[in-house]
This record gives C-alpha cells, structure tokens and sequence, in this order.
C-alpha cells in the first residue's frame, strides 16, 4: 500500500508475521501467556484469546482459588476432582435413566393414576380403540417409547399421551398402528392436539408425531378434542 511496516520473526523462518502492535522490545518481555479462548470467526481463519504477564497470574490464581473451594466442598483433593465429578455424572445419568424406566413401567401398569384425573384409559370410539390420558414429567422420548408400548397393547387403535412438566408446559405424542394410517395420520392427529395446547402445530410420520405448547393446563382439553375429532 506504499506504507512501512515491521514485521517480527520468531526464531528467525519459524514464523514471520507483520507487526500488529506488540508494544515490547522483544517477545521474552511478554512474559506468561494463557490462552483463555478460541473460535472461529471466518472460513480457515481462527481467534486465539489470552491473558498475559499479571493478568494471566491472577486469572490462573482465581481458577486454582475455584478449584480447591470445590474440592473442599466435595470434600476431597483437588487430584481427585475430575474423577469424582466424572463418577457424579455418571451416577446420575445411571439414577435418571433408572427413574425414567421406572416411572414408564407405572405408567403402563397405569398403578400412578388410578383413581386421578387424567387416568390413562382405553375406549371405543366409532370402532376404534383408543388409549390416552394426562401424564406429568415425561420427557418426549418417553412419550414416545410409551406410545409404542401403547399400540403394541392396544393392537389397532390410536395412542395419545400429554405430558405436563413443571413449567407448565405440555408435549404430546400421537401414534397410528400399522393398519389405520390409511384413514388416519399422525401428524394431523397430534396438530389438534397442539392447537389447543397454544403451539405451532407438530410434525413426524403417518404413525407417529409430536408436538407441544405452552398451555400444559390445556392437557385434558387437548386430549379431548381428540377424541371428539375421532367420534366425527
């Protein structure tokens, strides 16, 4: 560009680059640097953020500071702290996959809402068997195995299942056997549901679909206009 520059080498041809402001007389003045971060801010251009000289000595300071307060808190040494938090990890995804399989085996044996609103049940609606009801605390991918489970009990019919979490929020799941999704799909089926659940409508295939909405204390109503759909 007609314009002087410095450029500063490394050890001489180990890297050459132009001056971008270092500020020192020579890189040994830098003293201590700790990269703290680094990402992508352009195609096959990366950032590299750091810390250096005092600044990088108390944020290092101030992380061994977090360390030992979580390891005396955990009540352990610090050399034992990955490990111990890799063991806290592991037991509670073994703890909530256990919880997870035991409150569908409730729900199917249908013991968790007996004599409750929102009981699970299975009617005849115009010749079609139909199992639904009004859970709580479900996660989609347990409604989902529960209306699997469903359909292989009910054989032929129509499976529903809201669940209602703690914020108030519901998610539904709508399954079709084998043998209706000619006359009925369940996309179209769980999208009334979500109409009354204030969401956006859902999606997944003829036998299977899920949707949710903000209105979990719509669940019952959602369940029933179901039902009211499938009388005609």
């Amino acid at each position: 560009m007609g314009e002087r520059c410095e450029p500063i080498a490394l050890k001489k041809h180990w890297s050459i680059e132009l001056c971008g402001g270092t500020h020192v007389q020579r890189t040994g003045d830098i003293g201590l640097i700790h990269i703290v971060a680094e990402s992508s801010v352009a195609s096959g251009v990366r950032r590299i953020e750091a810390l250096t000289g005092t600044t990088a000595r108390l944020y290092l300071r101030q992380q061994d500071k977090r360390i030992y307060e979580i390891a005396s808190f955990l009540k352990i040494s610090p050399a034992n702290l990955e490990e111990r938090v890799r063991n806290l990890f592991n037991d509670r995804r073994k703890f909530e996959k256990e919880l997870n399989n035991t409150r569908k085996n409730v729900v199917l044996n249908g013991k968790a809402l007996q004599g409750r609103k929102g009981e699970i049940t299975t009617i005849n609606i115009n010749g079609i068997s139909f199992m639904g009801g009004v859970l709580r605390n479900i996660a989609i991918r347990d409604l989902k195995t529960l209306v699997d489970s469903g359909k292989k009990q009910i054989k032929s019919g129509v499976v529903a299942f809201v669940s209602v979490s703690e914020d108030g929020k519901g998610s539904a799941v709508v399954g079709v056997t084998d043998d209706l999704i000619n006359m009925l799909n369940a996309v179209d089926l769980v999208r009334i549901v979500s109409v009354v659940l204030g969401g956006q409508g859902g999606g997944g295939r003829p036998d299977m679909a899920q949707a949710g909405g903000s209105k979990g204390d719509k669940a019952e109503e959602a369940i029933t206009a179901l039902k009211a759909f499938l009388k005609g």
